[in-house]
């Protein structure tokens, strides 16, 4: 039986590291793929997956990354889960290089990397492309404009790939995660720990980057003419974005 061979982005912590782990417990060959060499090496020596290091706002990088992917032989799945979020503004007061931002990673960075290795996941006959949205890409909510707009560029770009691809023999499926406490998101997006903290104050058991990971392979390990088109996930306290259950005793 061929092994399968995935490639994960985003793989340098959190929810990207997570899938890494688990889809090599599955006995994938896995890729992963980020900017900061340090954490893919120690991924690496811990999993045995392989890593390439690249920026994915970079077209040249991507380029390299998918080239250096194909040599190793042939990807069946890409599982597109980098991004990012930054600050809590309203619209009126944000930032625009922040959306910026925001757009180069969380909407383009996808479609380059999808654009990159499309051929190949079609070649492989039994092709599979995972994007990660998030709850935003479906829901607006006050204060989080930028971020909301990317996820719904996220959400749009795995709709309508999933229409095109029609009759490819390449699945699309994407995952949105509510509220998921990683060691990282709350920080980047808010600056500060202290106030990343809070927002999961109160509240019991959010999401972990492990459970999203397990919906990741769940999906991917479906027979292949299984398709999840979209699998929404939230943690019970949870019921929309801004309908959280919090334990103000804690």
């Amino acid at each position: 039986m061929e092994t399968l061979r995935a490639v994960v982005t985003g793989a340098s912590s959190g929810i990207g590291a997570a899938t890494v782990r688990q889809l090599r417990e599955q006995g994938w060959d896995v890729v992963a793929v980020a900017r900061r060499e340090d954490r893919l090496k120690a991924l690496a020596e811990e999993t045995g997956a392989d890593y390439i290091v690249a920026d994915l706002t970079d077209d040249a990088e991507v380029e390299q990354m998918a080239a250096e992917v194909l040599r190793g032989g042939p990807v069946h799945s890409l599982v597109a889960n980098a991004g990012a979020a930054f600050g809590v503004d309203t619209i009126a007061e944000s930032s625009v290089e922040g959306w910026r931002e925001m757009f180069d990673i969380n909407v383009l960075g996808v479609l380059r990397v999808v654009k990159a290795l499309l051929p190949a996941l079609i070649e492989s006959g039994r092709g599979d492309i995972v994007v990660m949205s998030s709850t935003a890409g479906h829901q607006a909510y006050e204060k989080g404009g930028g971020y909301v707009a990317t996820k719904h560029g996220a959400h749009t770009i795995a709709a309508t790939l999933r229409l095109e691809l029609l009759g490819e023999p390449v699945r699309v499926i994407e995952i949105a995660p509510g509220m998921v406490a990683t060691e990282e998101f709350s920080v980047k997006r808010l600056g500060d720990a202290e106030k990343a903290a809070k927002v999961y104050e109160g509240v019991e058991n959010p999401l972990t980057a492990e459970d999203v990971a397990d919906a990741v392979v769940y999906t991917l390990t479906r027979p292949h003419h299984f398709n999840v088109d979209l699998m929404v996930i939230r943690p019970i306290a949870q019921a929309e974005q801004y309908k959280v259950a919090r334990n103000r005793g804690l």
